[in-house]
């Protein structure tokens, strides 16, 4: 039996026995040697380990399944030496193993600058659990960190230092820009303001030049002269290939390391193979875990008579960093003759994306997402696939704005070769192979058949859209269920709840669901109960499956603090309202800003508060905004022609009356809406759920807008109607979409999957071709008749109101630990550090 000898037990290590086990069981007599004293386990959430996650919990197989599958597992004992002309090694612990073929995996280690005083107490690198152990250790005295290194891992190690508490943590990156070799200088600022807001301080541009301190570190100096005190330093400044076995023995290597290796991943010498960061191919160390596990399969394929080649390896990659989103493919950096690059900037919702096409706009070549990453795996099929691009390019990353965009032909025209899961090297055809031939019904079905999911993740929702092709093309009905614990979707527990008179979440659980309910399951619920009978959302045996928001009635703010927002319908407000939401403010010390709802937003509100300040608001003829529920917020108005000369109409009339109709309306999604007076569109309703604009004849009514990540226009529904037609295809759209959109389903995205589109809407609203539109305005008419403003019933309803206090025994207390600091003569929450 060929004897196979394994050099090291990382991710790659592990995953070239996988693959060898998975295809050719029980072949081969396999020996791994493990320099760490725990199994492989995955480097690559690593910060995890931070969040709670245990190193079970990390571990890619326990020791136990390398015994059941026959290979022989050292740990703690790297080899030290290997004889090439006897085909043996030697470990640590003096254990002789001779090799047919060996594989070096031995990876990569964190390269360490050559710091004067990189040596003391204090400094850690970031790359093994038990470098994280030391770390956490130590930052229970910690105050002030820093890391030396604004890449990949730099910034992971960032975020494991705001895990472990140090509020005050420093970013050091010698070059002008965070993550310089992923994104470019636009996205890269984007991103530091992001880390910034987060209470990160980033330094660029930053020579370290001295870590000072006596037998620990104090400080670091900088080529520039500047410095900062630092009792904690993480250095994460790259990495360095492992490949002193091979220079120990002979085996070629690449003058700034690495081992040389053929595009069969063999050395110098035919009986030694090299796969991971220890690999050199082609000048390139490739940095990431998808090329090693593609470097694994080629061994693997090659020893048992195939024919694989490596000819190199995307390095797109996505990741979110510190919750944010940062992704990049193809050639991010694409610039010159023949190419063109279109990009979207939104400094105020941290939003950058970056698209370069070539000169004729037909093909993709690479691009840069920052702080939002969504579009990222169809954009990378597109680019890799050579998919033609729509006429309007810009509508990739725009989203389509017309009314016969195709939503799921990205997937459709993808070749069946078309690689999805990169770490694993799963195409298109292997998993719709998985759903028609395997039956794998269930994304973690497919994981356990194909692997496809199991390595970073980021394909998992294509693997499920493909999955759902899959299904229909086969002819099977796909049914979005809410979760595990409801075997319906939304829509029909909707409708069950209604036949039922079902009206308390405990009851629902029990006569439609199992077990006890999750937080998937909770709000959706709670939502079809309120849209159905329109009772306070914190009636008994509702009150907990609310959203933290719904639960008190307002928006839980950064610092702990709570937003108080009042109803303002059509933005028209009296004088004297205006005077009570000042004294209000004053006397509770809210901090005040105008939305671009055209309400008043109260900020830094405590608990306790809540229900005092709605008092006074209500006694000053204001209600509930419903800021903090999936509901109506606003209905947006221009003065229309009660001031503006342009104006065809009394908008504000109009707008007042459409929201003070659907106040309090509950949804699975909020809603907001507009009336503009005239086609200069002032009130921006064709941003809106549904837009009203005044025309000579009357009134257009728009429908399935939304602003945001993704702004979609609004699809023209009905022309020049009276005010009372209006009211009432609005009735019928409204509750059409409350009964049938999925749970956090906005508007749009509802109009974008509906079959039929635009054309199948106005046949349901105006035509009534499902014979549901009388139900549906008797319905709208009897949430209009049972509207009750919620902070009313909070604070008139003694056990509702006991529950606005941050202490139970002590009512009058309020939260110690809320701070705040000063800014321009009003208060902010004091940064999260």
């Amino acid at each position: 039996m060929m004897q196979i000898v394994v050099i090291g037990n990382g991710m790659v290590g592990y995953k070239f026995c996988e693959k060898l086990i998975a295809k050719a069981p029980h072949q081969f007599q396999i020996t791994v040697f493990g320099e760490e004293i725990r199994p492989a386990y995955d480097r690559v959430h690593l910060s995890e380990f931070f969040a709670g996650k245990s190193a079970d919990d990390l571990s890619m197989a326990p020791a136990s399944w390398y015994e059941e599958n026959g290979i022989k597992l050292h740990l703690g004992d790297p080899v030290q030496t290997i004889d090439r002309t006897n085909k043996k090694v030697i470990s640590f612990h003096g254990i002789i193993t001779h090799y047919d073929v060996l594989v070096i995996a031995t990876g990569s280690a964190a390269f360490v600058p050559s710091i004067p005083g990189v040596e003391k107490k204090g400094v850690f690198i970031y790359r093994t659990i038990e470098d994280l152990e030391l770390m956490a250790e130590w930052a229970k005295k910690s105050k002030k960190g820093a890391v030396i290194g604004g890449g990949l891992l730099g910034l992971e190690a960032a975020k494991a230092m705001l895990d472990l508490g140090i509020n005050d943590t420093h970013v050091i990156e010698f070059a002008p820009r965070l993550m310089p070799r992923q994104i470019d200088a636009a996205g890269s600022a984007i991103l530091t303001s992001k880390l910034e807001a987060l209470g990160l301080s980033i330094h660029t541009s930053k020579n370290t030049i001295e870590i000072a301190g006596d037998d620990a570190i104090q400080s670091m100096k900088f080529s520039d002269g500047s410095h900062i005190d630092a009792d904690m330093l993480v250095i994460s400044a790259g990495i360095k290939p492992r490949d002193e076995l091979a220079i120990q023995c002979g085996l070629t290597t690449g003058e700034r390391g690495g081992i040389l290796v053929n595009e069969t991943m063999q050395t110098s010498d035919e009986s030694i193979y090299a796969i991971g960061e220890c690999a050199l191919y082609n000048s390139m160390i490739y940095g990431l875990v998808a090329p090693g596990y593609e470097m694994a399969d080629i061994v693997v394929t090659n020893l048992l008579g195939g024919n694989k080649a490596f000819l190199g390896f995307d390095m797109s990659t996505k990741l979110k960093l510190i919750g944010i989103d940062v992704a990049s493919f193809g050639n991010p950096f694409a610039e010159g003759d023949g190419i063109r690059s279109i990009t979207i900037e939104d400094r105020n919702k941290g939003i950058y994306k970056r698209i370069n096409i070539s000169s004729n706009g037909k093909t993709l070549l690479g691009g840069v997402l920052v702080g939002d990453a969504d579009q990222y795996n169809a954009l990378l099929q597109t680019c890799k696939n050579n998919i033609v691009l729509p006429p309007n390019p810009e509508d990739i990353i725009l989203g389509a704005r017309g009314s016969d965009a195709d939503q799921g032909a990205g997937i459709t025209a993808l070749p069946d070769d078309a690689l999805i899961c990169s770490c694993e090297s799963v195409s298109k055809i292997d998993i719709c192979n998985a759903v028609s031939e395997a039956g794998c019904e269930t994304v973690d079905a497919i994981k356990k058949c194909t692997k496809a999911g199991t390595g970073c993740g980021g394909c998992i929702p294509m693997v499920k859209d493909l999955m759902l092709y899959t299904m229909k093309a086969q002819g099977k009905i796909v049914r979005t269920v809410l979760c595990e614990h409801f075997n319906y979707s939304r829509q029909e527990l909707f409708d069950l709840v209604k036949i039922k008179k079902i009206k308390t979440y405990d009851e629902v659980l029990s006569e439609l669901g199992t077990g006890d309910g999750c937080e998937l399951c909770k709000p959706p619920v709670a939502s079809i109960l309120a849209s159905l009978w329109n009772e306070n959302i914190l009636k008994k045996g509702n009150d907990t499956a609310q959203d933290s928001n719904d639960r008190f009635l307002a928006n839980i703010q950064k610092g702990g603090t709570y937003s108080v927002v009042p109803r303002i319908p059509g933005g028209e407000i009296t004088p004297e309202k205006l005077i009570a939401i000042g004294e209000v403010a004053k006397k509770y010390q809210l901090y005040t800003k105008i939305t671009g709802g055209q309400r008043i937003d109260l900020f830094g509100a405590h608990l306790s508060d809540l229900p005092n300040i709605w008092q006074e608001l209500i006694d000053a003829g204001f209600e509930s905004g419903h800021a903090y529920g999936k509901s109506l917020r606003t209905v947006k108005s221009c003065v229309g022609s009660t001031w503006c000369r342009f104006g065809l109409h009394d908008s504000v009339s109009f707008a007042i009356q459409i929201e003070e109709r659907y106040r309090g309306l509950r949804s699975p999604h909020k809603l907001k809406g507009g009336v503009s007076g005239c086609i200069r569109e002032c009130a921006e309703a064709q941003s809106k759920d549904f837009g009203i604009i005044a025309t000579e004849k009357g009134w257009n009514l728009y429908v399935c807008g939304n602003g945001g990540s993704k702004p979609q226009h609004a699809l023209l529904l009905a022309t020049d109607i009276d005010e009372e037609t209006c009211v009432k295809y609005l009735d019928r759209f409204l509750m059409f979409y409350v009964k049938t959109a999925d749970p956090l389903t906005r508007t749009a995205t509802w109009l974008n999957k509906m079959e039929g589109g635009i054309a199948y809407l106005k046949a349901v609203v105006i035509e009534d071709a499902l014979g549901m539109n009388a139900t549906w305005e008797a319905d709208m008419d009897n949430h209009v008749n049972t509207y009750e403003c919620e902070w009313k019933a909070a604070i008139e309803t003694p056990e509702l109101r006991k529950r606005f206090n941050h202490f139970v025994n002590a009512p009058a207390e309020k939260d110690p630990s809320i701070q705040f600091d000063e800014m321009r003569t009003q208060k902010k929450a004091k940064d999260w550090k």
